[in-house]
């Protein structure tokens, strides 16, 4: 299981990798919706798989927290569509 790092205070989650790599999850809070805006993983790791591992260890977090999910982010919306097991998600 990867890490996962919550910095609320900038809406943001970390998800530690491999070799000491961190993808990041950054959102919105609007009520308890969290809009995620955006997805970074490491230029070196892209097209790998891992922005599947980021999320699946993020929106767990997200879940356990009570939020819902409102996605934004081109990526976001296409992992969502392609795997709808979240119950918290907003479309």
């Amino acid at each position: 299981m990867h890490k996962v790092t919550h910095e609320a205070t900038n809406s943001t989650f970390w998800v530690d990798l491999e070799q000491g790599y961190k993808a990041k999850l950054i959102y919105q809070l609007k009520g308890n919706v969290m809009h995620i805006t955006s997805t970074v993983v490491p230029e070196a790791l892209r097209g790998k798989g891992y922005g599947k591992v980021m999320m699946e260890a993020v929106l767990p977090e997200i879940e356990s927290l009570g939020y819902q999910i409102k996605p934004v982010c081109p990526y976001v919306i296409h992992y969502m569509e392609k795997n709808q097991t979240w119950s918290h998600l907003l479309t």
